[in-house]
């Protein structure tokens, strides 16, 4: 069973590599000579085909399948990752490369969650979910910290990832393309468009759904504006050493996601869900302390804050309506289209005041989370 499980946690390795989008921000900005507004455009290229292909790719997974969805995430996003690797020479190629990444992302985030059940021993699916979004969190780290390596110690290109990625999901392509699974298929209706915007006149669903779309965009947004936020206030070399504040907030992400399945064992999920948020607020308002060591610890507290609120919002809002868990994970998965409109808002603010004040865009999205973790689950909302 651990044989069958591996390829899968391949693909959810893959699926992280899509939030190099928020590194590839600063990066991207200085090597095209970019202005703040349209550098933050790039997360919405990539992170757009969430809205546009999730439900879409849920229907036809329904009529091929898990893994044949998988396997064309995958394909996707190796397509894209090939274009950079052989010659990455103007703007417009890369922003090709950011939209089939994001495509990529969007199709294997459709299948990932449940092919794992379908691949897990009985008993075994939460554990080996929760490992998945671990591996997922090494992957999203690998973004902000491979171009500062390659810098540092190989004299090399930032661009070295993209050739770096292409060689692992091609490893995650032939892992699954060997891969044997049983699908399960589920006794509940399948979601359809009409099922899901119906949903949406729930004010909690809804409450619940605009959640995922602005912690998305919160945590896309203060990725890609870490290394700005740096660099105009303290003068860091971005090249150098800015991504290492951006890959503190991925480690913090990566340790928090590990810690929070231990910390659910014993504390109830609304409960941590009011912590994660006042812990996420309490490392943004530290951003506008004038101390470059408080600023760099903000970022981390900032990581762990973020890192339990997606699947804290997806599992209370299905858990409050369990007859419509298909219809509520294709609004939820839909929503992190959020991830493509907060940046380049956060990019305006930037261009017209500072970064600094720009980050007031992310706060104001956790702020509204905040609002969401007192509301009464819909079950309980007569």
């Amino acid at each position: 069973m651990r044989i069958r499980t591996f390829p899968v946690f391949l693909a959810f390795l893959a699926m992280g590599f899509a939030d190099a989008v928020g590194p590839f921000v600063s990066l991207a900005k200085d090597e095209f000579q970019l202005s703040n507004a349209v550098a933050s455009m790039i997360p919405f290229v990539g992170l757009s085909m969430f809205g546009i292909l999730s439900i879409p790719v849920g229907l036809v997974q329904d009529r091929k399948g898990k893994k044949f969805v998988l396997m064309s995430g995958l394909l996707v996003a190796l397509l894209g990752l090939m274009n950079a690797a052989f010659g990455l020479d103007s703007f417009g190629r890369f922003l090709v490369t950011i939209l089939l990444m994001g495509a990529g992302a969007a199709i294997l985030q459709v299948a990932g969650n449940p092919i794992m059940r379908d691949v897990s021993a009985e008993g075994k699916y939460a554990r080996n979910l929760s490992l998945a979004q671990f591996v997922k969190a090494i992957g999203s780290l690998s973004g902000p910290m491979i171009p500062v390596i390659a810098a540092k110690y190989y004299g090399a290109d930032w661009k070295v990832i993209f050739p770096i990625y292409t060689v692992a999901l091609l490893v995650a392509v032939l892992a699954v393309a060997g891969l044997k699974v049983d699908e399960r298929r589920s006794s509940e209706k399948a979601a359809t468009f009409a099922s899901c915007l119906a949903l949406l006149k729930n004010p909690y669903v809804l409450a619940m759904v605009m959640a995922i779309f602005f912690y998305v965009g919160a945590e896309v947004s203060v990725s890609a504006g870490i290394p700005m936020y740096l660099k105009e206030r303290f003068g860091i070399d971005i090249n150098k050493v800015g991504l290492l504040g951006t890959g503190l907030f991925f480690t913090a992400l990566t340790i928090g996601r590990f810690s929070g399945g231990v910390i659910l064992t014993w504390m109830k999920p609304r409960k941590f869900f009011m912590v994660t948020c006042a812990l996420s607020i309490l490392g943004l308002a530290g951003l506008f302390v004038p101390n470059q060591t408080v600023a760099v610890a903000s970022f981390f507290v900032v990581g762990l804050g973020f890192a339990n609120i997606f699947p804290l919002v997806f599992s209370i809002a299905v858990d409050s309506m369990p007859e419509h868990t298909n219809a509520l994970s294709g609004l939820m998965v839909t929503a992190i289209v959020g991830g493509a409109i907060l940046p380049p808002l956060m990019g305006l603010v930037a261009d017209r005041t500072s970064v600094q004040t720009s980050f007031l865009v992310p706060l104001a999205a956790i702020l509204y989370i905040t609002w969401t973790s007192i509301l009464k689950p819909a079950a309980q909302a007569k």
